[in-house]
């Protein structure tokens, strides 16, 4: 069998990578998410918490992802993501790869228009929040994924 590192993925084979900010070390938020992304027909590569941004991008590179999914629950969702993602976006090749955040992006609560907006700006294609309405977004954001790989 050949490593995931040397092998090219094809266009149906594309998972979703999921990963925990660097200083999150929860993993109720990952195993959540992966069951969901599963069940929404998406394979998944599960980096689990605290994933330095070498790692997630290495990984990236390697599985060349229909999605990446940065996750956060200790708050500091918005400071680690800024960095992650300007970090992912200093690479050409993962330049157009989709990437989203969500959960708990700041310790005093919901980021506001502004902070949303700053890490769209940095490269995130879409910001989720905590909520019930964030969650219902992001699943239509899965439904509408081109690349579906069977489970």
């Amino acid at each position: 069998m050949m490593s995931p590192l040397t092998t090219s993925p094809t266009p149906d084979d594309q998972p979703v990578l999921v990963a925990g900010g660097i200083s999150d070390s929860h993993t109720w938020n990952l195993v959540y998410l992966q069951l969901l992304l599963e069940e929404h027909g998406h394979r998944v590569v599960n980096l689990g918490p605290c994933v330095p941004e070498e790692l997630l991008i290495a990984q990236a590179r390697a599985h060349r992802p229909a999605l990446i999914v940065v996750s956060s629950v200790n708050g500091h969702g918005y400071h680690d993501g800024m960095r992650t993602v300007t970090r992912l976006r200093e690479h050409p090749e993962l330049a157009g790869v989709p990437a989203v955040i969500g959960g708990k992006l700041g310790i005093a609560g919901p980021c506001g228009d502004d902070e949303v907006a700053a890490l769209r700006a940095a490269g995130y294609d879409e910001v989720f929040d905590d909520s019930a309405a964030g969650i219902d977004a992001f699943v239509r954001m899965l439904d509408a994924l081109p690349q579906r790989a069977l489970v």
